[in-house]
């Protein structure tokens, strides 16, 4: 097969009416809790289309910021109480954290089950592993974009533009 351009608005924008349509069946409301410390613009941006996005598919956005110089105790507090909270079904913890922060160590306090981006070691591992379990959600995108013209992505080279 020789290169293709995928143009990939469309096949988002399907997954995502699959996704809300998906929502619309449960019997709750999912909600996702994203963790913004500092104030990195890109950043800002990120998690401003994302509660966006996730407030569209019909789910509850939660958004909790803390000032660039919150402590790192404070930061896992917070996560801590996102894991304990019965209507945060996800948490995200935006990157990158400011530099006096152990990232590893905050992403690590993510329960393995609410860790939508599967950065906790636990879920690093099982993907690892090849085992079932969440996956980051931008890696699992380009697949399934690259599946679209090549259902096998056996011995295939791809390059992700944007």
């Amino acid at each position: 097969m020789s290169g293709a351009i995928i143009a990939g608005k469309a096949i988002a924008e399907n997954l995502r009416g699959r996704v809300a349509r998906g929502v619309a069946r449960l019997d709750f409301m999912p909600g996702l809790a994203v963790v913004l410390v500092g104030d990195d613009p890109a950043s800002d941006v990120y998690v401003r289309n994302k509660g966006l996005a996730t407030v569209k598919a019909g789910m509850r956005s939660i958004e909790k910021r803390l000032p660039k110089d919150a402590r790192e105790a404070d930061i896992i507090a917070l996560v801590r109480a996102l894991n304990a909270d019965d209507s945060v079904d996800g948490v995200l913890v935006q990157m990158p954290l400011p530099a006096h922060v152990d990232s590893n160590r905050v992403i690590n306090e993510i329960a393995p089950e609410k860790d939508v981006d599967g950065l906790t070691e636990a879920n690093a591992g099982r993907l690892l592993l090849a085992k079932e379990g969440l996956q980051p959600c931008t890696p699992l995108g380009c697949v399934m974009l690259a599946k679209s013209v090549a259902p096998s992505l056996a011995g295939m080279h791809a390059v992700v533009v944007g």
